[in-house]
């Protein structure tokens, strides 16, 4: 599973605040790596009232001041991230028990810069002059491959500026959010997160209440003033870089999306695909789905719909208290990517655009929308880990949401229904062999004879089940000094009745002092067939679309076949819009058209379903 990758700016004010660190703990603790990029004002002005050193500043034709760093005051800078600064974040950080890596990023070339032009000043009296000596610059190399290195090694590492000039001398001050935008976009960041004192960007800087929640490329710099102008700058890189997910946070805090600006790398064509275009905007690797399940929760409760995250991270979303219960089951998560989602002529671009937030963005709409009887329940869960062997989600759903009625969110196109999925047989095969030269007479590797007993179990699984497909899909040798052993994951996808008890006992057989045979998991096949009442519902939503539906069982594995090792005699189909073949693959998109039609599709069945007599559902 992978883990993601967090950029986060902290200004030296709300360092100095202890929640900050329990909020960058609590990101450790779900499992993510942690550039945290600290400012220093705070620490700088303690410094230099330490010293009785003033700071010497440059005022700008426009008005501003700025910090005035020749080479000689570059070492007091850098004493002040040193001594005081970075200090501070370790022991706040340490004292929640995170292991904590600290450096200004010259140190080592971590981060290496160019020096800004000269600059144009204007003296006390008035006069404009070009200061030649000012140590400033922008960030434009990072040493990815080390850094990389230290992300692993610690929980957090923390950097700040100044940087390494490319070309020599002394270092560079460079502005902190920008430092943190180019170690984002340099090191392919999931998130990048620029926390400021107030509630995100205002609108009018008076009024505490006016966040922008949502800015799109080139729309945010007329509502920047200040030290504000350096985040959007920061944010608009960080889109141009092509960091996914990138917010202003505040006020100092990076925990409560309601104070949050989000910036966008596109408008939708419409307003009625907003928030398809969102959600696959929001990166959600397995293991990453907190973001977007916390963005879709902020969504739900706009519109009075009661959602919260439960307690294994599936966004989950109810309309009514009735009990006739109707479960849209869709899935959070994707297969790894960096890839920003990007609108082109009406088709949207992206990683999880089909598989499959097409169909939870679909789900929560129909949501949004339904009449659900008095007597009726409308949930849609967004489950977690759904691409990846644990299935936590729907497992988690399968014990928790009971429901009479099921539809999974993944891609079957607008004018197919699927009825059910083939199973899923995985084998962890482990042959050994005693060490030996390879090249003797008779001589047996231990991939030899991994080969052989794969052969061998492949011939007894589907002599049970011949309508099985298999597949070897992972192999490793490890090599020792009494023993060399080679492991294999051997897949079987079963069909729907297939006896997976059977298939257990014939692959175990195959157990010998020198093969082992696990069974990593059985989740039995499942097909409801056309008859059910969930199925007939579709096919009538079907007709009065003008659309002749085609129905399928799929080869593939999906949430329903976990619902269905313990649910029984409850009707299930699957359905979303979007092209099953393009999952997973770099083509991944989805039409504005295809999507509509399955999301207006969707809403008639439903609508149906409810309105059905009672004892027929």
């Amino acid at each position: 599973m992978t883990r993601p990758l967090y950029v986060v700016k902290v200004g030296s004010a709300t360092l100095d605040r202890g929640t900050i660190h329990t909020e960058l703990a609590a990101l450790v603790a779900r499992g993510a790596r942690l550039l945290l990029v600290a400012g220093g004002a705070v620490g700088i002005e303690q410094h230099y009232a330490a010293l009785g050193r003033p700071m010497p500043e440059l005022r700008l034709a426009n008005g501003d001041s700025v910090r005035y760093c020749p080479p000689a005051e570059m070492t007091h800078l850098v004493d002040a991230y040193e001594r005081v600064t970075l200090p501070g974040v370790e022991d706040g950080l340490r004292a929640l028990g995170l292991d904590v890596f600290t450096a200004v990023a010259a140190r080592g070339g971590l981060v290496t810069g160019r020096a800004n032009r000269p600059l144009k000043t204007v003296s006390p009296e008035g006069r404009t002059r070009v200061v030649r000596d000012h140590r400033a610059g922008v960030p434009v190399e990072a040493d990815t491959a080390r850094l990389r290195a230290l992300l692993e090694a610690y929980d957090v590492v923390c950097l700040s500026a100044p940087v390494r000039d490319r070309d020599g001398g002394a270092p560079l001050n460079v502005d902190a959010d920008v430092l943190a935008a180019a170690l984002s976009n340099a090191l392919g960041a999931d998130h990048l997160r620029l926390v400021t004192g107030t509630a995100g960007l205002l609108t009018d800087p008076s009024d505490p209440a006016s966040t922008l929640p949502h800015a799109y490329q080139g729309e945010a710099a007329r509502y920047a003033g200040g030290r504000m102008r350096q985040k959007v700058r920061a944010a608009e890189m960080a889109l141009e870089g092509g960091s996914a997910d990138i917010a202003i946070t505040g006020p100092h805090t990076l925990a409560e999306p309601a104070g949050w600006t989000r910036f966008w790398r596109g408008t939708a064509p419409e307003a009625d695909l907003e928030l398809l275009g969102r959600t696959v905007g929001v990166p959600s690797v397995s293991g990453d789905e907190h973001e977007l399940a916390a963005y879709l929760a902020d969504w739900c409760a706009e519109r009075g719909i009661d959602a919260k995250i439960d307690a294994v991270g599936n966004l989950v979303a109810t309309r009514g208290t009735g009990d006739r219960s109707l479960l849209l089951l869709g899935h959070l998560d994707t297969v790894p990517h960096h890839w920003p989602a990007e609108w082109h002529e009406g088709e949207l671009h992206g990683r999880g655009s089909v598989d499959a937030k097409g169909s939870l963005a679909a789900f929560l709409e129909v949501l949004a929308t339904a009449d659900v009887p008095a007597d009726g329940s409308l949930r849609v869960v967004g489950a977690v880990e759904e691409e990846i062997s644990s299935s936590k989600g729907a497992f988690h759903a399968r014990d928790h949401y009971p429901a009479d009625a099921v539809v999974i969110g993944e891609p079957s196109g607008s004018d197919k229904l699927t009825l059910g999925y083939y199973g899923l047989f995985k084998l962890r095969v482990t042959a050994w062999v005693d060490s030996g030269h390879s090249a003797g007479m008779d001589a047996v590797s231990a991939p030899d004879a991994l080969t052989e007993a794969v052969a061998s179990l492949r011939a007894s699984v589907l002599e049970q089940a011949p309508d099985a497909l298999s597949a070897l899909i992972d192999v490793r040798c490890e090599t020792g000094r009494e023993r060399h052993r080679a492991v294999g994951i051997l897949n079987f996808r079963v069909p729907p009745g297939a006896d997976l008890d059977a298939l257990r006992e014939a692959a175990l057989s195959h157990g010998s002092g020198a093969v082992e045979i696990t069974v990593e998991r059985a989740t039995p096949g499942h097909s409801g067939g056309r008859t059910s009442s969930l199925a007939k519902v579709f096919s009538r939503a079907f007709g009065q679309a003008g659309v002749r539906p085609r129905f399928v069982v799929k080869k593939g594995t999906s949430d329903m076949n976990t619902l269905a090792t313990t649910w029984r005699g409850v009707p299930m189909v699957a359905y979303g819009p979007g092209d099953s073949a393009l999952d997973h693959t770099d083509e991944e998109r989805i039409g504005a058209e295809e999507y509509r039609a399955a999301r207006s599709l969707l809403a008639d069945a439903v609508a149906r379903w409810f309105a059905l007599p009672e004892g027929s559902r």
